[in-house]
């Protein structure tokens, strides 16, 4: 029997590879073999190459070149943003529990401070104020001990349990927009409040959801640290880059090469650095015709099951229904009563490519970290689906999953819910 054909509604995992991005790899690929470090003039030419595109890169996200540090995905520049920081200044991290694993567990395993998410998936403005004002004011302390992960910890628990280095806080990582449900930060409010509040901290976003649903350059121009990667903008998968505005100071995470200035060491992937140039000019001169049609064929697939199946279905971040504070490309949703690994086995079988969570917790018996912040119920988290569209998601692909994802639905309320 042959498949039916594949609906792809995973890009928050991974996007396919734009026409753009792929003709940059390849041409560079062939081009290029020799290390970019080298002396000679094929060494040369690669350097040019590699030079052209971390210009292209900085344009796009409103940097300046020297301020571009490729790395090997968004995961390595979290944790060179973060633990980068901390190395350089001894302090204290501080990130929110909706926070991806990448940024998460480094601030968690330094003895960091995790902030409290609300119920649409954005970070406690208060909490976070309580937080950083605990922290300035707390004792060095004397040893080093991971802080526990809970969204619900209060502020003064926090700030006074153990951790290591001074009370000073050294980084604060806010997520621009949350790879499981879409909840966009106010990133400008967030700025607003750490510079007032903890004036000495370097103030990173994890913005590798981003670029595809908000004008990078603009939002975080206030930043220190930007990580953003390839493969979630139409790029290839192993590239990705960390914006390090002038005058921050970070340990590196790779040592042994001096290359990107001294902050990661390695042989340049110049054809990986071609493609994400490439894939980044084509997601910005696209972003707002994409928004524009994405979010209305997610509002026709929301739509869709909330008319067909009622209040057996609810969106994860919008609990009074508003998603002004979503991007248009993530419908995560739960179903009351409906085990997430029986519907995604349903969907994979009708073709239908989806998620219950963050593609780094695929296969994790427990629900989202992200939906437990939110406070979400376990028994309703279970029921998650992510669905994620982009560049390639047409009007069809949605008719046919808003059918297939009702029809699994109703076949495993006959069979009590997977």
């Amino acid at each position: 029997m042959a498949e039916p054909p594949e609906i792809y509604l995973d890009h928050a995992a991974s996007t396919p590879l734009r026409p753009q991005a792929r003709a940059a790899w390849l041409a560079a690929a062939a081009a290029h073999q020799a290390n970019p470090t080298g002396a000679h003039r094929a060494a040369r030419r690669a350097r040019q190459a590699l030079d052209d595109a971390r210009a292209r890169v900085a344009a796009a996200l409103g940097a300046e070149p020297g301020e571009v540090v490729f790395t090997s995905g968004g995961s390595e520049a979290d944790n060179l943003a973060v633990r980068g920081a901390l190395g350089a200044s001894r302090g204290l991290a501080v990130t929110s529990a909706g926070e991806h694993h990448a940024v998460l567990e480094p601030v968690e395993r330094s003895g960091g401070r995790v902030v409290p998410i609300d119920r649409r998936g954005l970070i406690d403005y208060r909490a976070l104020a309580e937080t950083l004002a605990a922290a300035n004011t707390a004792e060095p302390a004397e040893a080093e001990s991971p802080s526990v992960r809970s969204g619900a910890e209060t502020p003064a628990a926090a700030a006074n349990g153990d951790g290591s280095g001074s009370g000073e806080v050294a980084v604060v990582s806010v997520i621009a927009v949350n790879n499981e449900v879409g909840s966009i930060t106010p990133l400008a409010e967030v700025a607003e409040l750490v510079r007032s509040a903890a004036p000495g901290a370097l103030l990173h976003t994890d913005a590798v959801q981003a670029v595809n649903w908000i004008d990078v350059a603009a939002e975080t121009a206030g930043y220190d640290l930007v990580s953003i990667t390839g493969h979630k903008i139409g790029g290839p998968v192993g590239i990705g880059a960390l914006i390090v505005r002038s005058g921050a100071e970070l340990d590196p995470l790779i040592v042994g090469g001096g290359q990107e200035r001294g902050r990661r060491a390695g042989t340049p992937d110049v054809a990986g650095a071609a493609a994400l140039a490439a894939a980044l000019e084509a997601t910005v001169s696209e972003r707002g015709r994409l928004i524009a049609d994405t979010e209305a064929r997610r509002d026709r697939l929301l739509g869709t099951l909330i008319d067909r199946l009622g209040d057996r279905v609810q969106i994860s971040a919008a609990p009074d229904g508003d998603r002004a504070h979503l991007a248009a490309g993530f419908a995560n949703v739960c179903f009351n009563g409906v085990q997430s690994e029986a519907l995604l086995f349903l969907l994979d079988e009708a073709g239908v490519r989806a998620s219950a969570a963050s593609s780094c917790s695929s296969g994790a018996q427990d629900p989202s970290h992200v939906l437990a912040a939110m406070g979400v119920p376990r028994e309703l988290a279970l029921g998650s689906l992510r669905l994620s569209l982009g560049h390639t998601t047409a009007d069809s692909d949605i008719d046919r999953a808003a059918e297939v994802i009702v029809a699994a639905v109703e076949r495993l309320d006959r069979h009590g819910g997977g």
